[in-house]
């Protein structure tokens, strides 16, 4: 039977990684086990801690990763790719080259006979200083002028302010999960229940935190994890969805409900 899976966060390339390559190899092993019944795979965002796309030039790197990705695409394998805060930048490489599905906006799928809303997840913060940044980075005006910078110091300043945030979280702790009342995506899901009450499973990366409960006696939310420390997915095979983290050789269940 096949299945479909959904991961986010890995944060390739990421310079406050140490071991960043055995990293990427990590996540290429789990593409290459699960290629075998995969019928799709979507990737909730983050998943470089910094991509920016000029019109003739992309980051170095990734040849592992993106190898990959391609080899799926090219059997047939539907690869979803979602813009996250940290690699918005994209334009069409992804799609031209890798054969990627992009979404910059939340989504709302039908897969086997579910429906799931999908999202990176920051998109829904009220935190004001943040949603400013998000418009600024989003803004086709700063965009224009970054790309006017050689890649040179472009590429370097950007993997440099990716490196203070990751660090910075790093030192200060992430914040930890605040429960299902107060996460402000488990408070956007409940709100598009409101008009949309047949919304199977909500899943939100950007959080770093596994967490999985239920919205209601039907919808569920999934908040993904990351690539860095937990390794967790969610697969759906058409009759359960599972929580779960790779280690290689081997799967550990997190969660795990029939429906």
């Amino acid at each position: 039977m096949k299945k479909v899976y959904f991961l986010s966060d890995a944060h390739l390339g990421s310079w406050a990684l140490e071991h960043r390559r055995t990293q990427e190899r990590r996540l290429v092993s789990f593409l290459d086990k699960i290629k075998g019944d995969a019928s799709a795979i979507y990737f909730l965002g983050d998943m470089f801690d910094f991509w920016f796309e000029f019109r003739y030039v992309v980051p170095k790197g990734y040849t592992r990763f993106l190898g990959k990705v391609s080899e799926l695409t090219d059997s047939g394998i539907e690869v979803h790719f979602f813009t996250g805060n940290h690699d918005q930048w994209c334009r069409h490489y992804f799609e031209e080259e890798c054969g990627m599905i992009m979404h910059r906006e939340p989504y709302l799928a039908e897969i086997m006979g579910k429906e799931f809303f999908l999202a990176h997840g920051d998109e829904f913060s009220k935190d004001r200083i943040y949603r400013f940044l998000s418009a600024l980075f989003h803004s086709r005006i700063v965009r224009k002028m970054f790309s006017s910078i050689h890649p040179r110091w472009s590429i370097l300043m950007g993997n440099g302010w990716a490196r203070h945030s990751m660090i910075k979280h790093k030192v200060k702790g992430d914040t930890p999960f605040l429960g299902p009342d107060k996460e402000f995506c488990a408070i956007h899901a409940r709100e598009y229940l409101k008009t949309h009450d047949t919304v199977d499973c909500f899943i939100f990366g950007h959080r770093h935190c596994d967490e999985d409960f239920m919205l209601t006696d039907k919808a569920r939310c999934v908040f993904l994890g990351d690539w860095i420390n937990t390794f967790a997915y969610v697969v759906y095979d058409g009759k359960t969805i599972s929580h779960e983290r790779y280690v290689e050789g081997d799967e550990k269940l997190i969660v795990s409900q029939s429906e």
